[in-house]
């Protein structure tokens, strides 16, 4: 492919981007090497975005957008009679997209987790999707007479989602791997739902 970068879309370099990390790995994949891939010099890359670790970003901003956020926000969307049963099957859809993708898709979770050491501002944007999410999910229930209300709904959904964090948060990812791991985050959210639910 040979295109000047003047003609280059955003997509076509996240493409190429992604495409490159799959194949030789966050730490060896290089901006030369997805210009290669594009058929440009990687000045012309620089043009777009000014560094290695901002074109990493941008690839990752998409991947959590499109492979965790987009099915969650679904599910968060889906009338229902049961908010509490609903945030239970948010939050299990969470874990298993993690999970998931930290057997599946090595390379893309590999460098999620790097930038999550290293892009605070990427991370937090992440993180307060979830949180609104839950915290939707939470005032549903609530609204519905099966979340209690005693604790703001905001307060409640950080303290479902760092509480949950072992599953899903990319620094436990080798625990995934252990046995009992489903039966642990089962035991959990069973301990959650209690503290939840109106008493």
């Amino acid at each position: 492919m040979n295109k000047t970068g003047s003609f280059l879309s955003k997509t076509e370099i996240l493409n190429a981007a992604e495409q490159t990390l799959r194949k030789y790995g966050p730490d060896k994949a290089s901006v030369t090497d997805v210009a290669k891939l594009l058929g440009v010099s990687h000045g012309t890359l620089y043009r777009h975005f000014p560094s290695k670790a901002a074109l990493r970003e941008a690839v990752t901003e998409r991947w959590l957008e499109e492979m965790i956020v987009a099915p969650l926000t679904e599910i968060a969307a889906i009338p229902t009679t049961n908010a509490l049963r609903q945030l239970r099957d948010y939050i299990a859809k969470l874990v298993e997209l993690k999970q998931h993708h930290a057997a599946q898709d090595s390379e893309m979770f590999k460098m999620y987790a790097a930038v999550t050491e290293e892009s605070a501002a990427l991370v937090e944007v992440h993180i307060l999707k979830l949180l609104d999410h839950i915290a939707l999910l939470i005032a549903r229930g609530i609204e519905q007479g099966f979340i209690s209300g005693e604790i703001p709904a905001a307060v409640q959904a950080r303290s479902v989602l760092y509480g949950t964090a072992r599953y899903h948060h990319p620094a436990h990812a080798y625990e995934w791997r252990s046995p009992g791991v489903r039966e642990e985050f089962t035991r959990l959210w069973a301990l959650l739902e209690r503290g939840l639910s109106v008493h």
